[in-house]
């Protein structure tokens, strides 16, 4: 696993206390390690107390402690989020954690259903190291018994799902009540069935009112997991605080790990890195044992917003014997990449393989994407050739991510190969690469081409293969044939989404529109069934920061708040160049800060002395 070279020095600064495996009065004292943009990597290894799990150490830093001090070995964060700068491009989904071995075909099958359904929602799914996988908190085995899931035939949908997708959205409960007195099937498989159908379309709202009606109805034997979906489904749908409510109505008897690891991923998932150090501590003081899901949450969630409370999340799987899993690795692998530690990043995945562990399809992409991204484009080729394999026509499975990236290179012989392999007949996924690396490219006509194609092959596509055209027309600034698009989206009933609306607004914000980029923000924010993306947001506060503009920059941040959005680092970095560029100073800037238990990073701490309105200057000091 990781190896952990011992601290040489002791510090008072930050503690890690053990409760549950040690002496409750016992107190380790741990260094302030932490990762930041030239964090040194210890590569040497020295094993723990079990032979078979060592941990990696990212050691060392002039800064000040990160103040996490665990006791139980549980979290608590007396700083706050301290972001990094990076924004994170997924706000929805359940949680971003370890993906499934078979997610190729999942994702096969999820397109093919949406297709023969006609279903159009919003959704589009992410193949980086943040891919959701909603299957590693077992809620849909809640739903679904074992016998249940092995079929031999071709999948069918049912018919309970389809009944409730063409209700209108608040009659639910009648369509439900009908289908009951018409004495139609409605079986654990049944209910089951449906229930995936509506999770894998963010029909979140719809489920969570069958659920609900079952319960009332008492159609369904409520177990652990069957509570931990609810729980799921309220916090997506009411948010944390309704699903920290709803935990107290749950029977004793039922409120186990399962309940907590799904409040703890929708925390993360919410970027509320205070809540998720809770409910972590909350776990460890009901004496749960220590999970790999629960430490990978917080690490998710340490590198978007606090990276320098990794090390201290890995010192605890040490301390707890906790091993590491493959998404373990790939968030370390990625958050090196994103530092730009480019000699880390490989001696992790050296270590990882000295443990027998080797790199995944979604693991090579990212090294690929971060050697492209230092520049260095060889060992990025070499990464996708041994992503290929000896027979690239046998691995199929790597088509979708070698296109994209290819064509991140330049590489449009490349792209040419590969796509000539799977034009005969393209998987979904594998249409949705080609236009995405087509227009990379520039080759915008390509990209239209291979769209036309996929529209032939439904009579009524999701809005997800929409977007992707229209994201190669908002980077190449296509307003027009943008426009086009989104009517033409509309004419073939598709519903307009998160998704949707990013690209949108981001399509009239590279045409230099921002005041209309502004307005179709505002009308995604009156829906009510979803909010738009914190970059949606972000996109369009980054212009008015240019401009100067505070009052339009201090009203995209409302927004955000109103949408629910936590405070974050990022915001302020914002809304403070917006001061700088309208040379005007932010009186209580630093206050607000502090009441979002915000800390400045080095970036945002070296911005804020140019809107401090009583800073002391040369000149200040002449005419004092």
């Amino acid at each position: 696993m990781w190896a952990l070279r011992r601290v040489p020095k002791l510090l008072r600064d930050t503690s890690i206390r053990t409760g549950a495996s040690y002496s409750a009065s016992a107190r380790l004292q741990t260094s302030n390690t932490f990762i930041e943009k030239n964090a040194i990597f210890s590569g040497s290894s020295q094993l723990v107390s079990d032979a078979s799990s060592s941990l990696l150490r990212f050691y060392r830093s002039t800064h000040a402690s990160s103040n996490f001090s665990v006791w139980r070995c549980g979290l608590s964060s007396q700083a706050g989020a301290e972001s990094s700068g990076e924004e994170d491009d997924l706000e929805d989904g359940f949680s971003e954690l370890e993906t499934a071995g078979n997610s190729e075909n999942k994702r096969d099958h999820i397109a093919k259903d949406e297709t023969e359904d006609g279903l159009d929602s919003d959704q589009e799914f992410s193949v980086d190291v943040e891919e959701t996988a909603s299957n590693e908190l077992e809620l849909f085995g809640a739903e679904t018994d074992v016998s249940d899931k092995k079929s031999s035939g071709r999948r069918t949908t049912s018919g309970l799902f389809k009944a409730l997708i063409s209700a209108p959205g608040l009659s639910i409960h009648k369509v439900l009540d009908k289908w009951l007195e018409e004495g139609k099937n409605l079986s654990r498989t049944e209910i089951s069935s449906a229930t995936l159908n509506l999770r894998k379309r963010r029909m979140y709202g719809r489920a969570l009112q069958l659920s609900e009606w079952l319960e009332m109805k008492q159609q369904l034997e409520f177990n652990e997991k069957v509570y931990a979906s609810r729980l799921d489904l309220i916090a997506k749908i009411r948010g944390l605080q309704k699903a920290e409510d709803y935990i107290q109505t749950i029977p004793k008897s039922f409120r186990g790990e399962i309940i907590y690891r799904t409040l703890l991923a929708n925390c993360v998932v919410s970027n509320n890195l205070k809540k998720a150090e809770e409910v972590f501590n909350k776990m460890k003081d009901l004496e749960f044992p220590s999970t790999a899901f629960a430490c990978n949450q917080l690490l998710l969630l340490y590198k978007r917003l606090d990276k320098k409370k990794i090390a201290d999340v890995l010192l605890l799987m040490e301390k707890e014997n906790v091993k590491p899993t493959l998404f373990t690795y790939r968030i370390l692998i990625d958050t090196k990449g994103l530092c730009n530690d480019i000699t880390g990043m490989d001696q992790i995945v050296e270590t990882m393989k000295a443990e027998g562990i080797e790199p995944d399809i979604q693991i090579q992409s990212v090294l690929a994407k971060h050697y492209a991204s230092a520049g260095l484009m060889e060992k990025a080729e070499e990464v996708l050739k041994a992503m290929e394999g000896d027979n690239i026509k046998e691995n199929r499975w790597v088509y979708r991510f070698l296109l994209p990236l290819y064509a991140g290179l330049g590489k449009a012989d490349e792209v040419e190969r590969i796509w000539k392999i799977c034009d005969s007949k393209p998987r979904f996924e594998e249409y949705l690469a080609g236009i995405e690396a087509w227009g990379k490219l520039g080759k915008i006509e390509k990209s239209e081409e291979i769209f036309e194609r996929l529209l032939k092959t439904s009579k009524k596509l999701p809005a997800r293969y929409y977007t992707h055209l229209l994201k190669v027309y908002s980077n190449h600034k296509m307003l027009e044939k943008g426009k086009d698009l989104v009517k033409r989206m509309a004419g073939n009933g598709c519903q307009i989404g998160p998704f949707t609306w990013d690209a949108l607004v981001k399509l009239h914000v590279e045409a230099g529109d921002v005041e209309k980029a502004d307005s179709i923000l505002q009308k995604a924010c009156q829906q009510n069934e979803i909010k738009p993306m914190f970059t949606t947001f972000m996109v369009v506060m980054e212009q008015y920061a240019r401009k100067g503009d505070i009052h339009n920059a201090e009203k995209m941040l409302h927004r955000m708040r109103q949408a629910g959005y936590v405070a974050r680092v990022s915001q302020f970095q914002t809304l403070v160049r917006a001061y700088i560029n309208a040379k005007a100073p932010a009186y209580g800037i630093r206050e607000r800060m502090k009441a979002d238990n915000i800390f400045p990073n080095k970036s945002l701490a070296a911005l804020l002395p140019q809107v401090d309105a009583f800073r002391r200057t040369s000149v200040s000091d002449l005419l004092d």
